[in-house]
């Protein structure tokens, strides 16, 4: 298994128990896969480098994983078609 840094970007305009909802979302399809959750640090709202969607603001989200590439290669299907997540990123740790 692989060690893999998630950052995902939610829109402002959630309430906090529909982000907790999504953040529940994502972290079952990484235990329901075979993954295992490291950490999950929220950074909350902060300032967007550029506008996305006409929003200034996003929620960050950052995960920490322990989980095979065919793990991250579905997570990173689910945030593109999920409508809460602004933006994404997945980025392999090297061992």
């Amino acid at each position: 298994m692989r060690k893999y840094e998630v950052v995902f970007v939610l829109r402002p305009d959630l309430d906090e128990e529909k982000s907790t909802e999504v953040i529940e979302r994502f972290k079952g399809l990484v235990e329901k896969n075979g993954g295992e959750m490291i950490k999950i640090d929220k950074w909350g709202k902060r300032r967007l480098a550029y506008e996305v969607k006409d929003l200034r603001e996003g929620v960050y989200i950052i995960f920490q994983i322990k989980a095979q590439p065919k793990v991250a290669a579905e997570l990173s299907r689910v945030f593109k078609i999920t409508d809460e997540v602004l933006r994404h990123i997945i980025i392999r740790e090297d061992e």
